[in-house]
């Protein structure tokens, strides 16, 4: 015991010694900081006011300060941004809440005119009459004429409760006035719910907002009275949203007391496990989950922890890969920062991020995380899944490319505007799931587009383009001349046959238009479910349990697809993108 008090008074005086080192390191460190936090805010401001009083034409001083902050965060990550209050109403409706006063109509612009694109049932517009492809010619005697998208839709948003007078017109009908009562419109994250083939339940759920995890909830409650024999839940192209509101949803279908996701940053007080904490509603049925390459952040957090802790199958493409967490920030004067603070890990341990912001090109350019750096883990039940490359999907379905010609028809608005000839001159169909258009009605189409222009280069004529611009720098052209005639004059006769070549596709999205008209957007998803391979294969894997049960054991799909393997066809999938 006194050898020990003997060496503690040994050692005290240097261990002291090193503390205050210590001390002296942090503090000087810390004043170092606050030194540089200090300096670059006095040359910020310095050039600022230099430049206000001597540049020799006037400036708008906020536009040129929000510049100066934008281009200062743009050398971080895209989500990293600053909001100005004069966009704070629009952050809010985009990323925190879907309520605002309106009438529950969307619009576009063409030719200086405004048209209604999208009608919300249940709103003041649909009880109103107001239908797709009408052309909205005033609003409270002030004429549209002209006016941008966000000008418009600045005049339909009010208090709910006010009124709003419209002018409309509808195809060659005289103009009618229409006086409606603003109403509290409430954007849904689920946009659709019900039952599908094989008596599986189907839930769209279009983004993580405020409530998402509610309706979500409600629409499986609802689905459950029907026995399903199992679930759907769709998140293709949901780009993601409130992360709180990702764990709520995985907890329907995931036990209580269980990890779902981890946040991990520079600041510890950003670090935080979420669990889950209630008792699911549904902890057994089988479950698939789509995703595709426009799944992003909490659709991955979704569908990567219900993948680790192989509660569901997952169908699709591979994930967007984004593995970030952001969090605002208030400022002074009513605006805001919103920072990437951390990222997120799934229960196996991965981050699902792709893109490598940190350490960029010299050019400044951002990479993908190095295959070298891809690591392996492992779910649940001892299945191999990958970090840095979104969610890879258990069962792989290639999204198939629209040709050219039906990219045209829907760009120049000509699949548009023939569904809204043909539901202003056809009666309600009887049902959205039924409903297809006959040969005779598809050559009525074909009919409507003499004399619209829609041209077009189809893949083998750009092809051709090519060849002859490389043969002319090369100055060989004049030696294949004949024969690049002759191959263009067939490649146009062939053209010609676009629209019955690419009839079934062409045919798809018109019937989706079509039943849109008549009943919103609950007919876009019905009249598209016969066209839907990803939920057909849901479909189809849930009801070969001996399927399902050995992809969950990593006897399926996934297993087979290696390390290397899963690089290959990741970059394989960004080639085709690239195409595209």
């Amino acid at each position: 015991m006194l050898k020990s008090g003997r060496i503690v008074k040994q050692y005290s005086k240097p261990v002291i010694f090193a503390g205050l080192i210590g001390l002296a390191t942090i503090t000087w460190g810390f004043n170092d900081d606050l030194f540089q936090i200090s300096k670059n805010l006095d040359v910020f401001a310095s050039v600022y006011k230099e430049v206000n009083i001597n540049y020799v034409d006037d400036i708008n001083s906020a536009k040129l300060v929000k510049t100066g902050v934008d281009a200062m965060l743009d050398g971080l990550d895209p989500y990293t941004e600053f909001v100005p209050e004069s966009e704070i109403e629009d952050y809010k409706l985009h990323y925190v809440s879907t309520q605002y006063g309106g009438i529950g109509a969307s619009i576009f612009a063409r030719d200086g005119k405004i048209f209604i694109s999208d009608v919300v049932t249940g709103f003041p517009a649909q009880k109103a009459d107001i239908r797709q492809g009408d052309q909205l010619v005033k609003i409270n005697n002030i004429d549209l004429a002209g006016k941008t998208n966000d000008q418009v839709s600045q005049l339909l948003k009010g208090t709910k409760g006010a009124g709003i007078k419209l002018l409309m017109k509808r195809e060659a009908e005289a103009a009618i006035e229409k006086n409606l009562v603003r109403d509290e419109i409430k954007q849904p994250n689920v946009v659709y719910s019900g039952m599908v083939d094989g008596n599986m339940g189907y839930i769209k759920l279009n983004k993580f907002l405020e409530n998402s995890a509610d309706e979500v909830t409600n629409a499986l409650v609802a689905i459950k009275r029907n026995n399903p024999n199992g679930i759907i839940l769709d998140l293709r192209s949901n780009g993601g949203g409130i992360l709180q509101e990702a764990v709520k949803i995985v907890n329907l279908f995931v036990a209580k007391d269980v990890t779902i996701v981890s946040q991990k940053g520079k600041v510890k007080e950003k670090n935080f496990t979420y669990n889950t904490v209630n008792t699911p509603i549904e902890p057994t049925l089988p479950l698939v989950v789509l995703v595709n390459s426009r799944s992003a952040s909490a659709s991955e957090i979704v569908a990567g922890a219900l993948q680790d802790l192989d509660r569901a199958i997952i169908i699709g493409q591979r994930s967007y890969g984004k593995g970030l967490v952001q969090q605002t920030f208030n400022l002074p004067y009513n605006s805001l920062v919103k920072i990437t603070v951390a990222k997120y890990y799934v229960p196996s341990g991965r981050c699902v991020q792709e893109l490598d912001y940190t350490h960029r090109k010299d050019d400044g350019s951002v990479i993908k995380v190095a295959d070298s750096l891809i690591h392996e883990y492992k779910t649940k039940n001892g299945r191999s899944v990958y970090d840095g490359s979104g969610i890879y999907p258990d069962i792989f379905i290639k999204q198939e490319r629209f040709a050219n010609v039906t990219q045209t028809l829907v760009s120049k608005l000509l699949i548009f505007d023939y569904a809204t000839l043909y539901r202003n001159s056809h009666p309600t169909p009887a049902d959205p799931k039924g409903f297809s258009l006959t040969d005779a009605e598809y050559a009525d189409f074909i009919k409507y587009l003499a004399g619209k222009n829609y041209t077009y280069n189809t893949v083998s004529e750009k092809l051709l383009t090519t060849l002859k611009t490389e043969a002319t720098r090369e100055k060989q052209y004049t030696e294949i001349q004949a024969e690049y005639d002759a191959l263009k004059a067939k490649l146009a006769a062939t053209k010609r046959n676009d629209l019955q070549l690419h009839k079934a596709e062409i045919k798809q999205i018109l019937e989706n238009e079509i039943a849109s008209r008549y009943f919103y957007e609950k007919g876009r998803y019905e009249a598209n479910f016969k066209y839907d391979r990803e939920v057909a294969q849901a479909v189809k894997t849930m009801q070969d349990k001996p399927q399902l049960a050995s992809i969950l054991k990593g006897e399926g799909n996934f297993k087979t697809i290696g390390k290397p393997v899963l690089a290959m066809a990741a970059k394989k999938e960004d080639k085709e993108k690239l195409e595209d």
